[in-house]
């Protein structure tokens, strides 16, 4: 308030020095021209003062309302981290830290005017580093038996990112809200009996969230709200920047399994064991009445036993086409690879033969989006919204976490490796489809359509998965009153 004063200080001041030089040049020094002028000052004077008066309120009135949250919700589920401590006690304060960092860039918001787009990423860091904190404590922890208390702050965490959610952000955070109420459920049912302390702590926590969509709703419906006036907001939280600042690295992702790489020569003879060339040879028999796609068909008048004049003449023999402008080979065109995120999709298209394909900066708002890559690998880091592969053929997938969907459609022989979590995989008008599940997406659901050679593959110890495949086939009877469907195996 004391810097927007001396502003409104300094405007004055040089309103009375234009009061002085046009009253010199006029030689106009009757009392009318002066009181004037000094009204016009004092009006001038007011009406900056109601505005930055106007401004200041706004900006106490949204943080006073931030620091109920942090005296009240905040303050409670510290206290009952305290009471279990341990790894608990641990995680609260990373989230107490996230919180703060949070006030400050709230603060600078409502002084300050929306920095262009690549200096407010850079005015998000603190806030995302705090996530990627909080989520990585809980990879770390996994073998702790509050490793349910941990997982509700891990996947919920991301509420914070509101700030960056550009319309109605407060249903963002009821959705994250939702996906820690998934697991302090389980803590309530462990703990509901037998303590007491565990019940209040996930009540406490789960407050936080309902009270941030409170804030959100009251000052920031339609998204974070910047200050009108004001200089452009800086590019860093922390006042001065300083470049020396030492950052952490952060810990690699979990290696994936078996990578799904594949031959870039259909025709190569394979040299592996017999159980491989039964394999090939059952996929050949199981495409049942699509083996005779690839036969051309014949008109009945070009039919010998049907037409026989026909015999006697000379087969035509084939000419060797050039390469003519014309011929229908030339004219098809190969098309730019391209990978690049516009808007919030991230687009991977027209690969060949392209096996180090990595997404790293990623967002939970982002999709993703593969179009017509062929024997390629693609690994994406982080937790996004969506996968979607389109008209791809031997692809390989490894990707982190999914919070929405991953999606297969058109394709044929993709091979995905979950490392982290996913809800739902969706295969359809797909042939041949490999997924390998982690221990941790085990509840996932699988739905398809259309599709053929499917197997989901089960991790079994440490480095070996069992693979189950998904039915093709189906039995369908009525019972009197609806129709009853259930999977059919064929024997043999």
């Amino acid at each position: 308030m004391e810097g927007l004063m001396q502003r409104l200080e300094r405007a004055v001041t040089r309103l009375e020095q234009m009061s002085v030089t046009m009253q010199a040049s006029s030689g106009m020094a009757n009392g009318d021209f002066v009181n004037g002028i000094e009204g016009g000052k004092s009006v001038f004077k007011n009406s900056l003062t109601q505005r930055f008066r106007g401004q200041f309120t706004r900006l106490s009135q949204c943080l006073e309302a931030f620091d109920v949250l942090l005296r009240g919700p905040v303050s409670d589920y510290l206290k009952h981290s305290r009471a279990i401590g341990s790894e608990v006690e641990k995680h609260a304060e990373m989230v107490n830290n996230a919180l703060q960092t949070q006030r400050t860039f709230l603060k600078i918001a409502a002084t300050h005017q929306e920095p262009v787009q690549t200096e407010l990423q850079d005015l998000l860091k603190p806030i995302s580093d705090h996530i990627q904190e909080i989520q990585n404590y809980r990879e770390q922890n996994r073998g702790s038996s509050l490793f349910n208390h941990l997982s509700a702050v891990s996947e919920s965490i991301p509420a914070l990112g509101w700030v960056a959610v550009s319309q109605k952000p407060g249903p963002y955070v009821k959705e994250m809200n939702d996906a820690a109420t998934f697991y302090t459920n389980r803590v309530l049912k462990d703990y509901k009996e037998s303590d007491r302390r565990h019940v209040d702590w996930a009540r406490s926590y789960l407050s936080i969230w309902a009270e941030m969509q409170s804030f959100i709703k009251q000052h920031h419906t339609t998204g974070l709200v910047w200050s009108k006036s004001g200089p452009i907001a800086p590019s860093s939280l922390l006042d001065p920047p300083t470049e020396s600042r030492v950052t952490c690295p952060l810990p690699p992702p979990p290696p994936p399994g078996p990578p799904p790489v594949f031959k870039d020569d259909d025709t190569q003879p394979q040299t592996g064991s017999a159980a491989a060339q039964h394999s090939a040879l059952f996929a050949q028999l199981n495409q049942g009445m699509d083996i005779t796609k690839g036969l051309k068909h014949v008109s009945d008048d070009l039919k010998t036993h049907k037409n026989p004049n026909l015999r006697s003449q000379a087969t035509p023999t084939k000419t060797k086409t050039t390469g003519h402008v014309n011929s229908p080979k030339a004219a098809v065109q190969k098309r730019t690879p391209l990978l690049e995120l516009e808007g919030k999709k991230w687009r991977v298209e027209n690969f060949e033969q392209k096996h180090n394909l990595v997404i790293e900066e990623t967002e939970l708002k982002q999709v993703v989006y593969v179009f017509s890559c062929n024997n390629s690998t693609l690994q994406i880091k982080g937790k996004i919204n969506s996968i979607i592969i389109d008209n791809c053929k031997k692809l390989g997938l490894v990707f982190e976490n999914v919070v929405g969907i991953v999606e297969v459609i058109n394709s044929k022989s993709i091979q995905i490796q979950v490392l982290c979590t996913v809800p739902t995989i969706s295969i359809n008008k797909t042939e041949g489809c490999q997924v390998y599940l982690s221990k941790d997406s085990l509840n996932c659901d699988i739905v398809s359509a259309k599709s053929s050679e499917m197997n989901i593959m089960v991790p079994e110890g440490d480095d070996n998965y069992r693979e189950f495949p998904v039915p093709e086939q189906f039995k369908t009877i009525w019972d009197g009153s609806k129709l009853l469907t259930e999977p059919t195996e064929i024997a043999g």
